[in-house]
């Protein structure tokens, strides 16, 4: 029994080796490359960058918050001596005293507000002692990429209260001149410096309030909303969970269903093997096949008396009479004969 069992192992065993080879073609391989990639590249790069923003905006939200809260200061207050402001202290309101220069003026192009096509009109500020700090005096609602009309920054000395903003980054296309204009697509004062011929400061101030002098349509606050960049972050974490695990989930039902094809295949094979030669019960040896044989033979026997006689069609064997099992399987192969023939015979006696 011991060698039979180990036998019928062996080739599942090499079955099951061969479903785990399956996994190592190219297909498979290049699968599981490239979900490791994502994963990786979604905790590492995609996670960080949206929740960094996240964290970015509510920082922001909160400096803004705290502004407003606050009252205006004098502008050398929070900013330096080259116009820079530190970035705690952007977006906080200051007061500027001094004249517009618009010879220096130049319009931010291509920079919607709220939704709306628009430019918005950049005056320098001349303080009492000479230094110059770049004012967003808001926006003009433009159609299309022609510069609208708008009102000129007023003469003489003005104050301001205005809101501090940090510079912006060098824009990838350089200033040009049209309908009268010099026209900017970024704030950055060092280009604007050197476009105009002026020195100034470093950070630039912002008008967002209607009564201000020389203000167009005031710049709004940003929205104190965090948007979706928390959940975007989540969610990318979850996909790099699922992806791997995902994967996971396929080989293990790969594997479940090449071990039940496997099984089938071996209860076929040791039925196909149970056949007239097989072994008998006591391990295989001569005796037992004799022993399966006789039996098999008595079985036949049986059947065949559990069959109507076919000398005498007027009634069926005495034992089949009690046995309405047997008259089915009479039936179904095809052994049976009805009792037509023993009515004609009744018939006939009666008649004569």
């Amino acid at each position: 029994m011991s060698s039979t069992t180990s036998d019928r192992k062996t080739p599942r065993g090499r079955r099951r080796g061969s479903a785990l080879s399956a996994f190592l073609k190219p297909g498979w391989f290049l699968a599981a490359v490239l979900i490791i990639a994502f994963s990786y590249f979604a905790f590492t790069f995609l996670a960080p960058w949206q929740l960094g923003k996240n964290e970015a905006i509510g920082e922001r939200n909160e400096r803004i918050e705290t502004a407003f809260h606050t009252d205006p200061v004098p502008y050398d207050e929070i900013f330096d001596a080259d116009g820079a402001v530190a970035e705690d202290d952007e977006w906080r309101r200051v007061t500027v005293t001094g004249h517009y220069v618009p010879d220096a003026e130049t319009v931010l192009r291509m920079r919607p507000v709220e939704g709306t096509p628009s430019v918005q009109v950049l005056t320098p500020l001349q303080m009492d002692d000479g230094r110059l700090v770049l004012v967003n005096r808001g926006w003009q609602q433009a159609r299309g990429a022609e510069v609208p009309d708008f009102s000129a920054a007023p003469d003489g000395e003005v104050t301001v209260t205005a809101v501090a903003r940090r510079n912006e980054a060098t824009p990838d296309r350089a200033p040009m001149e049209g309908e009268g204009h010099l026209q900017v697509y970024g704030i950055d004062t060092g280009q604007i410096s050197q476009a105009t011929d002026v020195e100034l400061g470093r950070d630039f101030v912002q008008l967002s309030d209607e009564d201000q002098p020389g203000v167009l349509n005031p710049m709004p606050i940003p929205k104190l909303d965090r948007g979706s960049h928390l959940s975007y972050g989540l969610q990318w974490i979850a996909f790099g969970i699922m992806a791997p695990a995902g994967l996971g989930y396929f080989i293990w039902a790969e594997l479940k269903e090449r071990r039940r094809v496997d099984d089938e295949e071996s209860e076929m094979a040791g039925a196909a093997g149970a056949g007239p030669d097989a072994d008998g019960a006591d391990g295989g040896d001569g005796e037992g096949r004799d022993v399966g044989k006789r039996t098999r033979r008595g079985a036949r026997a049986r059947f065949n008396d559990m069959l109507w006689d076919d000398d005498d069609l007027s009634e069926p064997p005495a034992d089949t009479k009690t046995h309405e099992h047997s008259r089915s399987v009479a039936d179904r192969y095809g052994g049976a004969r009805h009792d037509d023939y023993a009515k004609f015979a009744r018939r006939d006696e009666e008649r004569f």
